[in-house]
């Protein structure tokens, strides 16, 4: 899948990349996700459930967190492109309603959406700040076990959103460094395999480290 994803955001980009003035971006980092509420809608092998979950990111343990990003620049200060992000949420503690042996998004809570980009070169010398948010669909590897039921797969699971805060600095002509605050929200409403569903909306906050490369 990660191949698969990897393939569809290059070949997203590919007829933005005709032009000028495209920075490509990789970047890692610290992510966290905020309590949310789940809604377990079940049968005969998976009760229905409703209860508030805590979560936690566990950025370095693999699969690790990271996100790419192609932005076209239309101008000094404006641009837009897509970003994709891997993020991942475990049980806080591993705690776990009674009857749930697995419940997680550990091979990633992916977000794709389509952002635009306000920067200020020349703001702070050669420091760039930036702003920049969109919205786009929610791709989640969604793992849920509970008795003889077990899901275990990607799924479209709905709408997100992305709002981020960051700064760049050149290092050369074409290439630089950037750190930044991002968010997510993803509301994710997944199909269990024996016909139930689980719904819960998801808000991570990062913070990034990355290199991009302009040409």
């Amino acid at each position: 899948m990660r191949t698969v994803t990897a393939i569809v955001f290059l070949a997203s980009v590919a007829p933005i990349a005709a032009a000028a003035e495209i920075e490509l971006s990789f970047y890692g980092g610290t992510q966290s996700a905020l309590s949310s509420d789940v809604t377990i809608r079940g049968d005969d092998e998976i009760p229905d459930a409703d209860f508030s979950q805590d979560w936690e990111g566990r950025s370095f343990d693999a699969p690790i967190y990271y996100g790419l990003r192609a932005t076209k620049w239309q101008s000094d200060t404006f641009g837009y492109g897509l970003d994709f992000t891997h993020n991942k949420i475990y049980p806080d503690g591993d705690v776990l309603p009674d009857g749930y042996d697995v419940l997680e998004f550990t091979d990633g809570l992916n977000i794709l959406t389509v952002n635009a980009y306000r920067r200020w070169p020349d703001a702070f010398g050669e420091l760039t700040p930036y702003v920049g948010g969109g919205v786009g669909v929610s791709i989640p590897h969604v793992e849920v076990t509970n008795g003889s039921s077990e899901t275990f797969g990607y799924q479209y699971t709905g709408l997100a959103a992305a709002w981020l805060a960051g700064a760049s600095y050149p290092i050369s002509d074409q290439w630089a460094v950037f750190t930044e605050y991002k968010g997510t929200y993803s509301a994710n409403s997944a199909d269990l395999d024996t016909g139930g569903t689980l719904e819960t909306d998801v808000v991570t906050n990062a913070l990034n480290l990355g290199v991009s490369f302009s040409f």
